[in-house]
């Protein structure tokens, strides 16, 4: 593991990386939160009036009215506020919900269904994304090879064991994606229909989606107005994100690995394959010079 020396202190650059991108994570939060949630509560009580003004004009409406409450409702949609329910909803800016987006926005996927309203925000999140998405490919890069290592050091360990080495090898990989699969992309749905009212299949969806960042938006977790959620659900939703696309890099550098290795194969093999018949016509001209130089 590579480190550096500060002073008289050694620090891993693994320990530095990981604390760096999670400081990041609370930045961008944090900044996220301060430049939209006013603006967030400011649009949600002009639509509660506007909504107001409608039920008090609704004897008497007529077209150009419902068009203008139309309109009001789709710039709400576009900012982030949901029309249902009132102006008692979560919002989309605390800072959980701010993490969440933040998670969102270096992982690349990018739902859609909420993005800054504000110039200052667009802009911040323009430099936010600048920097922070080769910080997330490096964070994801570093923490898969961290997980490929010790899937390394434990197959090491099994093929000590005995003659059976490369078959619990295999059965050791195999717990690996196994394992990985059950918490990343098995499990995490069966949380999602139970909070969110989705069936099994819509949570299955939402999660490889999320984690091969698509990132439709067609399915976002939080963002039921009927539903009183926890503080952390969207932080622990962003944390789930995040070291499910690790599980994914580490996959990616398996399969790296292995793609490596069958190519390595291929060069032995066809080297194999022409060694043998210069090998052959060596020892067929060995043979005539013994031949020759014999006595008859």
């Amino acid at each position: 593991m590579s480190q550096f020396t500060a002073g008289s202190m050694r620090v891993s650059w693994s320990v530095l990386l990981v604390l760096g991108y999670l400081l990041y994570l609370m930045l961008g939060a944090t900044v996220f939160q301060v430049l939209e949630k006013q603006a967030e509560s400011q649009t949600r009580d002009y639509f509660q009036l506007e909504k107001l003004q409608f039920l008090k004009n609704y004897t008497c409406l007529d077209g150009p009215a419902l068009e203008k409450f139309v309109e009001v409702i789709l710039d709400a949609w576009e900012k982030g506020v949901n029309p249902s329910g009132n102006s008692t909803n979560p919002s989309n800016w605390d800072f959980c919900s701010s993490f969440f987006f933040a998670s969102t926005v270096v992982t690349t996927i990018g739902y859609g269904n909420l993005s800054p309203s504000t110039v200052s925000g667009q802009v911040f999140c323009v430099f936010y994304a600048l920097f922070g998405i080769p910080l997330n490919l490096a964070f994801l890069n570093q923490l898969g090879k961290g997980l490929t290592a010790h899937l390394g050091r434990l197959e090491r360990s099994v093929l000590t064991t005995g003659q059976h080495g490369q078959i619990l090898k295999m059965l050791t990989v195999s717990f690996f994606l196994i394992l990985g699969t059950l918490l990343f992309l098995v499990f995490p749905p069966v949380i999602f229909s139970y909070v969110e009212g989705w069936t099994y299949g819509e949570g299955f969806y939402y999660a490889f989606i999320t984690l091969s960042t698509i990132g439709f938006g067609d399915y976002v977790v939080g963002t039921d107005p009927e539903k009183h959620y926890i503080s952390v659900y969207r932080s622990l939703a962003g944390v789930w994100i995040i070291f499910g696309l690790a599980w994914l890099a580490m996959l990616c550098n398996l399969g790296a690995g292995l793609m490596d290795r069958l190519l390595q194969l291929k060069q032995s093999w066809r080297k194999s394959c022409r060694a043998g018949p210069q090998e052959e016509s060596k020892d067929g001209d060995v043979l005539d010079q013994r031949a020759m130089q014999s006595p008859i």
